[in-house]
């Protein structure tokens, strides 16, 4: 009978120390990204896992599972977790979240080794992107795995209809005798995935483009996610000579930005200025903000119920797509 791959091995693979192992399979982010991967290809390499604590054992049944998403950053995704917890129930489960940063800006050093560390029995990423490194480490490690807002081949996925959103603020834009337009959403610092930005934006650009009003490139502005980063690229795009007097922001915290640039450059809103964002959160109904209403808690509860249906019984690989609605208010 074979040995058991240790933590030993793997440093002494990976020529590193058995610390720096487990600082890079627990807390990633506290080492480089040289360092990492070769921890992670090591023990990819190796068939490396780690043998259940006792905090495993003493569980007794109870299923534990994580939830990565970037929290921090963006409003909607604490509405999905409402769906998920609400499709969790009375069920004996644990949830654990991770919070990171979203792949627009960055990869995710914890989603890369989540599936080595053994302590998860069932995972459910939203809005991180996954590489083929990442998809054949969830995949080996039989990690059933659930995707929100990314699809991958082989994995069972709930997305929202990003295209078909940009068209209906095109469509509502459009109805209301607008002719020139501005977008503005958030700057892509990766290219191994198309964003929900991206998807939004090129609905957006084909249903103008089909009506005879093309978006120029001079007319996008992307920028960090955040109201202020969103509020210098609007007060950028608002200050050309040719500014466009409708704005499609991309989600409603960018849309927010949008909205005190116009008041920085002192246009009434929406007599001067149509804006339009895409969630329809809180903010949105505080701002009275026309948005698009994505149906995030119910995007949540479907992850949830695909991840429990895979654990009782696995099958075949389903994806659900949900629709979108554009609610008008007050600033279009």
């Amino acid at each position: 009978m074979a040995a058991r791959t240790t933590i030993y091995d793997v440093a002494a693979a990976a020529g590193v120390s058995i610390s720096t192992v487990s600082l890079a399979l627990n807390s990633p982010a506290r080492v480089s990204e040289t360092t990492r991967r070769r921890v992670l290809e090591a023990a990819d390499a190796l068939g490396f896992v780690p043998k259940p604590d006792a905090v495993a054992k003493a569980r007794r049944g109870v299923g534990r599972i994580g939830v990565i998403a970037p929290f921090t950053s963006y409003p909607a995704v604490a509405v999905r977790v409402n769906g998920i917890l609400r499709a969790v129930g009375d069920r004996p489960l644990e949830i654990v979240l991770f919070d990171q940063e979203s792949a627009a800006r960055s990869s995710s050093p914890l989603l890369a080794s989540l599936p080595i560390t053994g302590r998860l029995d069932g995972l459910v990423v939203v809005s991180l992107s996954l590489d083929e490194a990442m998809a054949g480490r969830l995949t080996g490690s039989r990690l059933p795995t659930v995707l929100v807002d990314v699809h991958h081949p082989g994995f069972d996925s709930v997305r929202t209809d990003d295209t078909a959103g940009g068209r209906l603020v095109a469509e509502h834009l459009l109805g209301r005798g607008h002719r020139r337009f501005g977008f503005l959403g958030e700057a892509q610092r990766t290219e191994r995935y198309v964003s929900p930005s991206q998807q939004r934006l090129a609905g957006f650009r084909t249903a103008l483009a089909e009506a005879g009003h093309p978006l120029g490139d001079g007319d996008v502005r992307l920028a960090d996610h955040g109201v202020a980063q969103a509020r210098a690229a609007a007060r950028e795009l608002l200050s050309t000579r040719d500014r466009p007097p409708a704005v499609f922001a991309a989600d409603d915290v960018l849309a927010a930005g949008a909205l005190r640039a116009a008041r920085d450059l002192g246009l009434a809103v929406p007599g001067e200025l149509a804006v339009v964002g895409f969630d329809d959160g809180d903010l949105a109904e505080a701002l009275d903000l026309t948005t698009v209403r994505q149906p995030l808690e119910e995007s949540g509860r479907t992850a949830m119920e695909l991840l429990l249906r895979r654990l009782d019984q696995p099958g075949s690989v389903r994806e659900v797509a949900l629709g979108v609605r554009l609610i008008p208010r007050g600033t279009s």
